[in-house]
């Protein structure tokens, strides 16, 4: 079954950088947005090197269950697995961007800003999401890649349910307003007198950087190194996957592939510690 432990193993084996002149000469893409999702993809059902667009089909079929849009989180599901929301950002001092959907520590089927579609794609209620994001600089090289679980890297979304619940109901205080809940904060309609003006109320949401996130790791960033990949994986959640899986992963670590215990600061209350795995490749 397809899985992150599978998929760093593919990028370690390819050691592909360079995504947007690799998939030009596959398919047609049309920005290296798109490439770095078609990369995370194939890693993900380990499709790199397919070129026969029917095949490449097959086996995407065979690992995903929903492939998403722009507009609604994730980008992709992997058949009884995880859930994928991919972010591409030019500098890793830079927040990411995540539009009008929160950050989240699992995606949940009963969540208003999944597609039905994505709801109705397989039977389940709850999935742990993985964020993949990815750097890409200004030649358009992949330059570093966090693959980081939503449940050490984002609140539990009661969290972020208060603030959307509580500016909501500050709008509902303001006299003679016609307030209407929608997906996104809500929509405050026909503001003049023609009633013919309508204020869309839209959540921007941003979030820290892996790198600043967790620079209390002190993960190390040799110089010559051209391309990182970093994973972090909750102990719990590592310790789920088959033993072959985990096997096959540890027995090619080495000086670029290392595998560390850590312990991250819990998202819902800093002052606890949950132990995890520091997975890192530099090239």
């Amino acid at each position: 079954m397809a899985n992150i432990i599978r998929a760093i193993q593919v990028v370690v084996n390819y050691r592909i950088t360079d995504v947007e002149s690799f998939y030009k000469s596959r398919i047609r893409i049309n920005s290296v947005g798109d490439a770095l999702e078609a990369f995370i993809k194939d890693i993900f059902a380990d499709t790199i090197n397919e070129v026969d667009e029917g095949k490449k089909n097959l086996a995407y079929e065979r690992t995903f269950s929903y492939f998403g849009n722009q507009n609604n989180p994730p980008d992709f599901m992997l058949i009884n697995g995880d859930a994928v929301e991919v972010k591409k950002i030019q500098s890793e001092s830079s927040q990411i961007a995540l539009n009008s959907s929160y950050p989240s520590a699992k995606l949940f089927s009963n969540s208003p800003m999944i597609t039905a579609a994505c709801r109705n794609c397989e039977d389940w209620h709850e999935k742990d999401i993985i964020y993949a994001i990815g750097s890409i600089n200004k030649t358009n090289n992949l330059t570093a890649l966090w693959l980081v679980y939503g449940d050490c890297y984002a609140a539990s979304r009661e969290i972020y349910e208060k603030i959307r619940t509580t500016i909501a109901n500050g709008v509902l205080t303001i006299p003679e307003v016609e307030f209407s809940q929608t997906k996104e904060l809500g929509r405050v309609n026909k503001v003049d007198p023609l009633g013919i003006t309508n204020l869309r109320i839209r959540g921007m949401w941003q979030i820290e950087h892996p790198g600043k996130v967790y620079n209390y790791l002190g993960i190390e960033y040799p110089p010559e190194k051209s391309f990182r990949l970093f994973a972090l994986i909750s102990k719990s959640k590592y310790d789920s996957f088959s033993r072959e899986d985990k096997k096959s992963l540890e027995a090619i670590a080495n000086s670029d592939l290392q595998i560390k215990d850590v312990k991250v600061r819990n998202p819902d209350n800093p002052a606890k510690l949950i132990a995890a795995k520091l997975i890192s490749y530099q090239i």
